[in-house]
């Protein structure tokens, strides 16, 4: 009897729902096996359809027929092959999340502003090309109008904060900026942050006086309320510094119910990197260097390119690439992180 058999053959013990919240779990956890065990079980069977396909070509090869549909499927099986692998990738705690995603301009005015409202054009394209929802949370734009200061993203969809952690760090700009008149080269940085939601049955404790929530006025479009009645909040937390804020919801209370949310998000992953550290300072190095350093770097001149500093990975369409187009450095970037976590 399998695992999979062996759980659902548990469900029908007596008592089995006497504990809702334990009987979810195993649920939970039998549509996880499913996952991760019946796609690959799919995939051997079409392999071995299509080894009888090509013994069938072996016997009638000057058919064009026979070899278009062999050629055909082949291709269609290593697209399938290579998205199973890369969600063997994907196998950390909170990998199958939803994700929010924050985004900071760096140093240098309405040229660091811009980059960072580039960004959020990116990844708002990316969320869009893969199908997963994507709603600005929070945005406070740049005074001079030259793009935005910050933004807050929340990605919805399985396995979103397992396909953009990795976009945590900073990011670097280097083009002719449109805003010097000289046309001189700047080079502006933005820092990207990426934090899971956490489940309900992650407990963060949190005191009145460990934080300090402040209420303004939404900033941007909206509705009626928007510059009109202080629905946005911001949460600071003292020990941390870490700050959150949303405006984006309809009332205060959704958007304090959201900010808290975030900031319980944040608060674990931070404590959950100091717990690393503390345990074991030399992974942490290996595993988490990268999430506060410079990352990848984008081009514009003297040359097109767009290349990640940890993996290597690069390419030359960057327009592509600010389309959303982000994928192959996702890709590039679960694979380089599982052969860190691997070395010795």
């Amino acid at each position: 009897m399998d695992k999979i058999t062996q759980m659902e053959a548990s469900t029908n013990v007596p008592h089995f729902w006497d504990d809702q919240n334990a009987a979810n779990k195993t649920f939970a956890q039998i549509a996880d096996l499913k996952e991760s065990y019946y796609p690959w079980k799919e995939l051997v069977e079409k392999v071995d359809e299509t080894a009888e396909l090509i013994d069938l070509y072996a016997t009638e090869p000057d058919d064009p027929a026979v070899q278009g549909e062999v050629d055909k499927t082949i291709v269609e099986l290593n697209e399938e092959f290579e998205k199973l692998k890369l969600k063997t990738l994907l196998s950390e705690k909170f990998d199958k999340n939803n994700c929010f995603l924050s985004i900071h301009a760096g140093a240098g005015g309405t040229e660091a502003c811009d980059w960072a409202s580039m960004l959020e054009r990116m990844y708002l394209r990316y969320c869009e090309r893969n199908g997963f929802k994507a709603e600005v949370l929070d945005e406070q734009e740049d005074e001079e109008g030259g793009g935005i200061r910050s933004c807050t993203i929340k990605v919805s969809g399985e396995y979103a904060f397992g396909y953009l952690k990795g976009e945590a760090g900073v990011h670097r700009l280097v083009r002719i900026s449109p805003f010097d008149a000289a046309k001189r080269r700047h080079t502006s940085f933005t820092s990207v942050y990426a934090s899971p939601e956490i489940d309900d049955d992650v407990t963060i404790e949190l005191k009145p006086e460990d934080y300090r929530l402040d209420t303004y006025r939404a900033g941007g479009h909206g509705g009626q309320n928007v510059n009109k009645v202080s629905s946005a909040v911001r949460i600071t937390h003292f020990a941390t510094g870490i700050v959150v804020q949303c405006q984006n919801e309809r009332s205060q209370l959704m958007n304090k119910a959201m900010a808290f949310k975030m900031l319980r998000s944040r608060l674990y992953d931070y404590y959950e990197a100091k717990r690393q550290e503390e345990h074991a300072k030399n992974a942490i190095v290996k595993k988490d260097i990268a999430w506060g350093s410079q990352i990848r770097s984008y081009v514009f001149q003297p040359y097109q390119m767009v290349k990640d500093h940890r993996t290597g990975f690069e390419t030359g369409n960057i327009q592509s690439v600010m389309d959303g187009d982000i994928e192959p450095f996702i890709e590039s970037y679960l694979s380089w992180r599982k052969d860190q976590e691997a070395a010795p």
